[in-house]
């Protein structure tokens, strides 16, 4: 982590201990919303959320913060826990660690099957659920690697592909069988939405209990509502990514989140803010951006929070 990104943490954890003191110092009713500013307004919507996209170091691509420090602030902040993702590295081994920086922090990491674990590997699923802690939980079905993204950005190397000729390939299934057994989350990522589609009948077939559709509405997945709706139907949670609000499409992002949520139903979604990368907002920060610009949009309190708390605790079977 660079200097000013390590000045910039202590700073934030700094501002977010003196909101939390006046968050308690003022009591209810006028005289303290009278006094409520933006550092209290973000305290607020974090309060108890799960953010399950989370950046951070080490990485082989530049990130805006560590893993550990990434619990730190989403801890300070009041968060209830984070899920810490990378593309080619397992990250159950960073939450065990990130679990003892910020002790009352649930943080779970996962295995993303690319090209640096063997793709659609079930041994590499198992041995995840062997590390340290056991608190290596989503098993994202190829990313950057699969065959989808790979097609979709028109390069030219090798992909991890998941089905052929309309069917799931038996290591593909293999996996799902894994993740059943071993009560872990699978998340689809970067696959088509047909092929996300198939993973989650699949999954449905094998009692998988924990589903969940990687940024549906985001390239290169592109689902439809009706896609969304069917995969609500299979049990699945739809994810919706906050990502940069000062990138230029962010407004018009926004529009098209906002729309999908109503039809598919804040019961059906999770909000995540899959930051980390160096030059955006720091995950937490990018989060908190996130939930108050769908409360602008006309959610309620409890739609956010059903979408932010309740949903990401049910897919990672929390109470």
């Amino acid at each position: 982590m660079t200097r000013t990104s390590r000045d910039y943490l202590k700073s934030a954890l700094t501002a977010a201990a003196f909101a939390s003191c006046l968050i308690f110092a003022w009591p209810r009713g006028g005289a303290r919303a009278a006094h409520q500013g933006p550092a209290d307004a973000s305290l607020q919507v974090l309060r108890g959320t799960i953010d399950i996209h989370v950046h951070s170091d080490p990485d082989n691509v530049p990130r805006s913060i560590d893993g550990l420090d990434a619990a730190t602030l989403a801890r300070a902040k009041g968060m209830r826990g984070i899920v810490l993702k990378n593309h080619y590295d397992p990250t159950a081994g960073l939450a065990f660690l990130a679990r003892k920086t910020a002790p009352g922090l649930e943080v779970f990491g996962g295995i993303d099957l690319n090209l640096t674990v063997g793709g659609m590997n079930p041994a590499a699923v198992e041995h995840m659920t062997q590390v340290a802690g056991g608190w290596g939980r989503f098993v994202w079905m190829s990313t950057f690697d699969a065959e989808n993204q790979v097609r979709y950005s028109r390069e030219n190397r090798p992909f991890v592909r998941v089905s052929r000729d309309g069917a799931l390939l038996p290591e593909t299934r293999a996996v799902i069988a894994i993740i059943s057994k071993r009560k872990l989350v699978l998340a689809t990522g970067h696959v088509s939405a047909q092929e996300a589609l198939m993973m989650l009948r699949e999954g449905r077939q094998q009692n998988v209990q924990h589903m969940v559709v990687t940024h549906a509405m985001n390239p290169p997945v592109q689902m439809d509502i009706a896609q969304m709706q069917a995969a609500a139907g299979e049990g699945a949670f739809i994810e919706f990514v906050g990502g940069s609000l000062d990138a230029g499409d962010a407004a018009a992002r926004m529009d098209r989140f906002a729309d999908a949520l109503r039809k598919v139903g804040p019961q059906f979604c999770i909000l995540s803010s899959d930051l980390g990368q160096k030059g955006n907002a720091l995950p937490a920060d990018g989060f908190a951006r996130f939930l108050l610009a769908l409360r602008a949009k006309g959610f309620t309190e409890q739609e956010v929070d059903r979408m932010s708390k309740q949903n990401p605790a049910r897919l990672l079977g929390l109470p």
